[in-house]
């Protein structure tokens, strides 16, 4: 199997920054960098919303697992080859669709990773959600659909289930791609996009969707979401014959690998004011933590992926975990939050489906 890695995870290397206490304690000015920023929690009570409240559960997004063939340098999940562990069990994944299929409100299930394909129940998963008529998300990386010959047919498989494709692009070259997710991920990355458009994702008039998503290489906000779409389709195209649909732009958090990178490179102070800077009220009440609940490998609840990967558990006390789930409780909620949030409320705002305005 190709294995495009820059690096060992966090975890595997023994890194401090492993800890999500640590990094708490660094967003909160304790702990490496004194530097503090004014409380994103006051900030938006100052708008009105004390607290933060949830407004329904319509998205089930599922970290299926950590394992994957990359090691990318701004990973908020630390996924790598090296995560083998942390893995979702069948068990729980049963869960999951006695949840989903309970819940009425929940009309997306969205699937993420690691290579969520690398899970070993990953297909049956899949099918099983799509006999329920729930739309389906898959977070692929892309470089998976070609590591292995067992991963050859997923295009097939996706077209098969009507999955909508959502896939990371850093960028329409090689060198600012390859800097980010390892040598070799934009080669493979355009064969794995020809080979989804070959069964009609991204083409007009199939249904199949392919989106990708664009955040940025640097300690720098994302551009125009419209601005870089159009641009991306275009460069795509003309190069490789490249279609697809939506290009979502998301706002790099300042957690896990990514903030590795923010303070060996020291621009963590000054990327952090940006994000102050940025704030902008408007996205709030778009935030996905208001619609979204987030499901560790483990079985565990959270308000969104990034509080998961901080260890930020929902404040419902009573159903934190997929065996004590209580939908009344989750429904209304006080949403967790912490100085990481800036990176959703910045400029036009970031989550899993791109800009918020």
């Amino acid at each position: 199997m190709a294995i495009h890695q820059k690096s060992k995870s966090l975890t595997s290397r023994g890194n401090e920054l492993s800890s999500t206490f640590y990094q708490l304690e660094v967003l909160n000015g304790h702990e490496a960098i004194e530097a503090k920023f004014p409380r994103f929690d006051e900030k938006v009570g100052n708008l009105g919303f004390k607290p933060l409240i949830a407004s329904g559960i319509e998205i089930f997004q599922i970290n299926i697992g950590k394992l994957c063939n990359q090691t990318c340098s701004h990973c908020h999940v630390d996924a790598g080859p090296d995560r083998k562990e942390e893995q979702m069990s069948r068990t729980d994944l049963e869960k999951c669709l006695a949840i989903i299929a309970a819940t009425p409100t929940i009309n997306t299930v969205d699937i993420t990773g690691g290579a969520p394909e690398m899970n070993a129940n990953f297909r049956w998963f899949v099918e099983e959600v799509s006999k329920m008529g729930k739309k389906v998300i898959n977070r692929c990386n892309l470089t998976i659909i070609v590591a292995n010959h067992k991963y050859l047919d997923l295009p097939e498989f996706f077209a098969k289930h009507n999955v909508n494709v959502v896939s990371s692009l850093p960028y329409y070259s090689k060198n600012r791609t390859d800097a980010q997710r390892g040598d070799g991920v934009f080669e493979d990355s355009i064969k794995a996009l020809q080979m989804l458009n070959a069964v009609g994702y991204g083409k007009e008039g199939t249904g199949l969707e392919l989106d990708l998503v664009y955040n940025p290489t640097g300690a720098f906000l994302p551009g125009s979401q419209v601005s870089l779409e159009g641009q991306f389709k275009s460069q795509l195209k003309r190069r490789y014959d490249v279609e697809f649909n939506n290009l979502f732009c998301i706002t790099n958090l300042p957690i896990s690998r990514f903030l590795e990178y923010l303070l060996e490179s020291n621009n963590y102070e000054e990327y952090m004011q940006q994000l102050v800077d940025a704030f902008n009220p408007t996205t709030v009440n778009g935030l996905m933590c208001r619609n979204t609940i987030s499901v560790s490998w483990d079985g565990y609840l959270y308000d969104c992926d990034f509080n998961q990967m901080l260890d930020l558990k929902v404040d419902a006390e009573n159903s934190r975990h997929l065996d004590d789930f209580d939908l009344e409780s989750l429904n209304n909620r006080t949403i967790i939050l912490n100085q990481h949030c800036y990176g959703c409320t910045a400029g036009a705002g970031s989550s899993c489906g791109g800009s918020i305005e």
